[in-house]
């Protein structure tokens, strides 16, 4: 039997996502797929931290594995993108616990995509990035030009994409692509306690800001007032909220149970 392509470990209500290869192969997306929609469906989850092993966190598309499909049946090949990519990205997106994202190394094409589909990402000093896709003569995929233009604006994102030139994890944080950034060897552990901190705190509360966040770029100024109103008025009514009022009048920690 082959050795899996991604490796799942839960500790204190964090799932681990471990990809232990570089490249997307047709094999790693469709294990990925699987073990994120196992988690979305686990209740004992309460944040998921997607990372990769070695000197990589992902480079996008497995080139070799793309080469040979184009040559047998170009068409067949290229539908991964709506059959395959697609579907997993949105799992990403849709989880609805944190997702942390560690970026142990170079993290370039539909890496990138997956990357950015998380809610905060820890990446190792000195890290490169790159869009990659013109380099090879596509254009991207796996979401990564709306999540760019949500992160740096049209014009950088332009720039990226269009001039897909490596960039160090330092630069991505000072255009808010990471959040972090940290020796290679603490990439890990700083992104295990980011997890395991959300995992024990307000899930509930987390839950609606994802939403909050994911439409606001297209809600009107009403549309999104709407959506606060009610989010906060379903979460006025939940145990977590008293339990943080009561934890606050009395000084002491609130202990979140997501009800």
């Amino acid at each position: 039997m082959s050795e899996p392509t991604v490796t799942r470990t839960d500790a204190d209500g964090v799932a681990t996502l471990t990809l232990q290869r570089p490249g997307l192969s047709h094999v790693l997306r469709r294990e990925l797929l699987t073990v994120v929609r196992e988690v979305a469906a686990d209740p004992a989850v309460r944040a998921v931290l997607l990372t990769g092993t070695g000197r990589a966190f992902c480079v996008g598309q497995d080139l070799g594995e793309h080469v040979g499909s184009l040559r047998g049946n170009a068409e067949t090949s290229l539908s991964v993108v709506e059959e395959e990519y697609n579907p997993l990205v949105l799992a990403l997106s849709e989880l609805r616990v944190p997702l942390v994202v560690g970026i142990n190394g170079a993290c370039a094409g539909a890496g990138m995509g997956l990357a950015l589909a998380g809610d905060l990402r820890v990446a190792a000093a000195g890290a490169k990035f790159t869009t990659a896709f013109a380099g090879i003569g596509l254009s991207s995929d796996s979401g990564l030009a709306s999540r760019l233009v949500h992160c740096v604006g049209a014009s950088r994102a332009a720039e990226l994409l269009l001039l897909p030139e490596p960039f160090p994890a330092e630069t991505a944080a000072q255009w808010g692509l990471v959040h972090r950034v940290v020796g290679a060897d603490r990439v890990l552990p700083e992104a295990q306690a980011l997890a395991a901190r959300l995992a024990a705190g307000p899930t509930l509360a987390y839950r609606a800001i994802k939403e909050v966040l994911a439409s606001a770029a297209t809600d009107s100024l009403a549309d999104s007032l709407a959506r606060e109103a009610r989010l906060q008025t379903e979460l006025g009514g939940t145990a977590d909220h008293r339990e943080a009022v009561e934890a606050f009048l009395a000084k002491r920690p609130p202990v979140f149970t997501g009800s």
